[in-house]
């Protein structure tokens, strides 16, 4: 049983370092394709959100890594290391959800005033505008809380000289697709000044935010196993790398009373009772 525990860990630390390394390389392809390293960019990638998906496939992999070659070579110091790690990651996750559980009214504040912070840098901000348009297009909705939301942007903004004054982003466009085939980017112009029984056939009308609630209410059943099945496995692996230790111990305790007993034949010499157990 302890060389099968022994080598699921090691698998299970294979599987993750893989999955590490995978979100790793999508940080290094993001941060490229955006060329983020160019000179006039260089002073502001802190804030990228590339540099966030980069950190954590380097955290899982370097974490991961460790468990695995602990495991593999049996090495106490690598698997005292993982398991701590661990340990704390279990911590932070339960503190986490308690006060997220605690503190619901203000996540949403703060969920509202982010959503429409990401809508005025709509056109600014490359991740900010993906994020945005995944949003509207997968949930089918427009706006923090409704479509006139938009005039926050200053291309949006009735008051704003271009083209797309009073409009909305064609994601918010209920058939952005022109023939079926074409995107058409000018669907959602001038939206902001049709009315809601006009508008409706043109564009989304509810906001964002409540589908998003709605979305995770839907399908809290499947979250709540997802939550499950991935805090149940970090507890499985603690357990079998204690127990992992706990063997190490034990067979470096009879190996080196094995070795004594081996030196000193005769009772005379001083050696521990539980050696001759």
């Amino acid at each position: 049983m302890d060389y099968f525990l022994k080598y699921f860990l090691i698998m299970c630390n294979l599987l993750f370092t893989v999955l590490g390394l995978l979100i790793l390389a999508l940080g290094v392809w993001g941060l490229i394709s955006k060329e983020s390293f160019a000179q006039e960019k260089i002073s502001s990638i802190g804030t990228d959100p590339m540099l966030v998906v980069l950190s954590v496939g380097f955290l899982l992999t370097a974490l991961c890594l460790s468990g695995c070659v602990g495991a593999l070579r049996e090495n106490r110091c690598l698997l005292k290391l993982f398991s701590a790690t661990v340990l704390v990651l279990i911590a932070v996750q339960v503190i986490v959800a308690i006060v997220a559980h605690t503190l619901q009214d203000q996540i949403e504040g703060n969920l509202r005033s982010g959503m429409l912070v990401a809508m005025a840098r709509y056109q600014d901000d490359l991740d900010l505008r993906f994020i945005t348009d995944e949003i509207q297009s997968n949930l089918q909705c427009c706006g923090v809380d409704n479509y006139r939301d938009w005039e926050i942007n200053i291309y949006y903004n009735c008051s704003a000289p271009g083209v797309l004054a009073c409009g909305v982003p064609a994601t918010c466009c209920v058939d952005p697709l022109e023939n079926g085939t074409v995107w058409n980017s000018q669907c959602g112009v001038g939206a902001q000044l049709l009315d809601e029984f006009t508008a409706q056939s043109v564009i989304f009308l509810g906001g964002c935010l409540g589908e998003i609630f709605r979305w995770i209410e839907h399908h809290e059943g499947l979250i709540g196993i997802i939550v499950t099945v991935v805090f149940g496995v970090q507890i499985l692996i603690l357990f079998i790398t204690i127990r992992l230790l706990e063997r190490i111990n034990r067979h470096k305790w009879t190996a080196c009373c094995k070795y004594v007993k081996h030196m000193c034949k005769s009772h005379t010499c001083k050696v521990s009772y539980r050696c001759f157990e």
